[in-house]
């Protein structure tokens, strides 16, 4: 089986990996003993530790037929709303949004990552089946389900997340294998549900935005407002600047002695920049593209409804977090706090990603089996 696998798709992978793991704990070993006065290894084996079980996981998914997905991926979508729900009581707040799960106060699980993945297995299941379908109710019921779980993430409030979410679940529905006027008909249906929705929420009163989200708005010339809200943006522009074609070395960012509040998860890429220079990182961002390539060529190949949808989610799950993070770098668009795929610290993140690449490699491998 494992020589039926992907060559170019695991290497990157591995080395994308290997990357980040050295990056996390050179940005982020200041940070940890300086602000928070533990080990500078906290945040690079807290990654292990969900590096670790993640491998395992995906050594089972690439022994499952997708075929059994059909099984438990409705199960798991109202599991993961039922959590959505919950930690919004339940969950504890970081960076003022109630996202996570603290599991024993040794790690935290952030199910708004898993929903992301888990709704691009259910929709894979639900729309191979109804492809032909001609019943309008039955294709937007997967939609209504979607916005439901997306509201649940703009509560907590995680801006950054929902953006992702409904911009996956969109680019999921545009290749869906269904009729077009079908398609428009669902589109226009669930546009006017939702502004039906945020009318009633904006008359009672509802506040959509909070004041910390509509000033990531302001997010042209950030160097102007370095004492304000443009001090990330403007410190990792300084962190780029003083990288250069080949960088400071190593374990020498500046910028990550509490500079950049985030040097390890939002900006890690400044500081991949800023220590290692434009080339390696040019190279760095050459491996994202391979990734992507053999993703996509994976998916057009596949032989089944199934397997194509599941891989042109993935697809966009991981094109998604490249561009919003890198615009957010470079003040293209607002800052989100999207993490950098394989290369910034985030558990839950990570766990996601690393199944979402074994369940390419599995289409992979049936669609090479039934040739």
């Amino acid at each position: 089986m494992f020589k039926k696998l992907d060559k170019w798709l695991v290497v990157s992978v591995i080395i994308l990996l290997v990357i980040g793991l050295v990056m996390i704990f050179s940005a982020s070993n200041v940070t940890s003993y300086m602000k928070y006065a533990k080990s500078p290894y906290y945040y690079f084996l807290r990654q292990l530790i969900f590096l670790v079980p993640s491998l395992i996981i995906s050594f089972f998914i690439l022994k499952i037929d997708t075929k059994v997905y059909h099984y438990f991926s409705f199960l798991f979508m109202l599991i993961i709303i039922g959590l959505l729900g919950v930690v919004l009581v339940y969950g504890k707040i970081t960076n003022q949004a109630r996202s996570w799960f603290s599991l024993l106060g040794l790690v935290t699980i952030q199910p708004s990552e898993f929903a992301k993945i888990i709704t691009i297995i259910w929709f894979s299941c639900y729309y191979s089946i109804k492809k032909n379908c001609m019943d309008l109710k039955k294709v937007i019921f997967p939609l209504i389900m979607s916005a439901g779980t997306a509201l649940l993430i703009a509560i907590q409030p995680d801006l950054g997340t929902t953006i992702l979410y409904v911009g996956i679940v969109f680019m999921i529905f545009l290749i869906l294998p269904i009729k077009k006027k079908i398609k428009k008909n669902s589109f226009i249906g669930l546009i006017c549900v939702i502004g039906i929705a945020l009318l009633l929420l904006l008359n009672n009163g509802v506040k959509i935005l909070f004041d910390r989200q509509i000033e990531r708005f302001e997010f042209l010339k950030p160097c102007e407002r370095i004492y304000g809200n443009g001090n990330q943006v403007c410190n990792g522009y300084i962190a780029i600047n003083n990288g250069g074609l080949f960088g400071k070395g190593l374990g020498n960012s500046t910028q990550k002695y509490l500079y950049l509040p985030e040097a390890y998860t939002d900006f890690i890429f400044a500081i991949i920049v800023e220590e290692l220079g434009v080339l390696v990182s040019i190279g760095i961002l050459l491996l994202l593209f391979i990734v992507l390539w053999r993703i996509f060529l994976i998916a057009k190949r596949s032989t089944t409804t199934r397997g194509s949808i599941l891989c042109y989610g993935i697809f966009w799950y991981i094109l998604l977090h490249i561009l919003i993070n890198l615009g957010g770098l470079l003040g293209l668009i607002p800052l989100t706090g999207v993490p950098l795929p394989f290369l910034s610290y985030g558990g839950s993140y990570l766990m996601c990603l690393i199944a979402s690449i074994a369940i390419v490699l599995r289409v992979d491998l049936e669609t090479k089996i039934k040739k």
